[in-house]
């Protein structure tokens, strides 16, 4: 059925719940599960399809490694749900909070709304050699804020169907509260999700923003870009790569490789699209050029193939400029801009010191971004505020008690 937002939110709104839900109800959304008491400091979690013409399904590696798993199955029913559909998350506190904006949070990639949020240490990989059983989630609900959280269908999907489930996310939340405006915190990939939205950075058949967040932070954000996967390539590869015995979830700079004597093809894993594969477009949204900045590192195999293209000694792609040319969204998102009216707040990390990573050290970073990414205000009318926590890697900017503390400050 297509969601009546007052009446399956809020059983018997007020009036000026119903105009606010009338208004938000721009998006064909169907209800289709709700999952009570889930744990991990969640009341419910609520699985939504937006009926708008132009979603679909992205494709998904054929070995399993980016499929939805976990408790995120069982939520999407699937581990390859359709980009049509994604989670709302809603912590403990939503419907008591005294605080009077409610806060929706946006992941990153390669990760899911419990393990960045509520239970850091779900997988094992929070940034720390110890990981806590509690997150942002709680320690904002527990300072009064009415916290919700988004869980995207795709590991590493297209930001753009990303920001209109964002936009989506966001009219709930008004729907469910009868609030003018929420709130946006958002970590890594989900910065470029959520800047998308709020920049009316859209597809053809998108809708534009709806001038309904009130203050956006950004954790180790992008707003500048990188070049990671291209200016350490050789040593990615060998994590991903399958003919090498790699499988993490991650991006190749390469079309081609050899492993153990054999020159091998895997194309699903290229961030180009490649043989009719594309299953990392979100990555490719990503892209920037720091090489005039930091360098490239030249003691990697096929450093210079992998950042410019060609054909290496062991190893063949297309260059780094030739993915931002299939579709990166930097450029586009900067000069689109932020309106002024958002107020816009970046916090970034200094510790380049992720356990079992290979950290960037071509200059300061997080571990992933640089600290002059994270920063970068290009196209941000109205900077509410920056600050660098040079304690701090990518992983732990999402729980870290002094992340908590600043973004509970910005919140107000």
């Amino acid at each position: 059925m297509l969601l009546t937002l007052a009446a399956a939110l809020l059983g018997t709104p007020t009036a000026a719940q119903a105009a606010t839900a009338r208004a938000a109800a721009a998006a064909p959304l169907t209800l289709e599960a709700t999952f009570p008491a889930p744990g991990n400091g969640w009341a419910k979690v609520e699985r939504y399809l937006d009926t708008t013409p132009g979603f679909g399904a992205e494709q998904f590696p054929a070995d399993g490694r980016g499929d939805q798993d976990g408790a995120r199955r069982t939520y999407f029913g699937t581990g390859r749900p359709s980009s049509a559909r994604f989670l709302l998350y809603s912590a403990a506190g939503w419907d008591t909070g005294a605080q009077a904006t409610p806060v929706l949070l946006v992941h990153g990639a390669n990760d899911n709304a419990d393990r960045a949020w509520a239970n850091p240490g779900e997988s094992g990989a929070c940034g720390a050699a110890n990981c806590p059983s509690t997150g942002l989630a709680q320690y904002l609900a527990g300072t009064g804020h009415r916290v919700f959280a988004i869980g995207f269908a795709h590991k590493h999907g297209d930001n753009l169907l990303q920001a209109q489930a964002v936009g989506d996310a966001v009219a709930l939340i008004r729907a469910r509260l009868g609030v003018p405006q929420v709130d946006v915190v958002a970590w890594s990939k989900g910065e470029v999700a959520a800047r998308a939205y709020v920049s009316s950075v859209k597809p053809s058949w998108g809708r534009a923003y709806a001038g309904d967040v009130r203050r956006l932070v950004t954790l180790g954000g992008p707003h500048g870009g990188l070049d990671y996967v291209y200016a350490h390539g050789w040593d990615f590869d060998l994590v991903s790569w399958p003919a090498c015995g790699g499988t993490a979830n991650a991006p190749s700079p390469h079309l081609s490789m050899t492993c153990y004597g054999t020159y091998t093809a895997q194309p699903c894993l290229g961030v180009l699209p490649s043989g009719g594969y594309d299953c990392y477009p979100g990555q490719r949204q990503l892209l920037a050029r720091w090489d005039g900045t930091y360098g490239v590192d030249s003691s990697a195999q096929d450093w210079w193939t992998t950042y410019y293209g060609g054909q290496g000694f062991y190893t063949s792609g297309q260059g780094i400029q030739a993915a931002i040319d299939a579709g990166s969204l930097i450029a586009p998102l900067r000069q689109a801009g932020i309106p002024a009216a958002l107020r816009t707040y970046l916090l970034a990390g200094g510790s380049a010191d992720i356990p079992g990573v290979l950290n960037e050290g071509r200059g300061p970073s997080d571990g992933l971004v640089f600290t002059a990414s994270a920063l970068d205000t290009t196209g941000i009318a109205t900077v509410g505020g920056t600050r660098l926590l040079g304690g701090l890697n990518h992983l732990e900017l999402a729980w870290a008690p002094d992340a908590a503390s600043q973004v509970n400050a910005w919140l107000g």
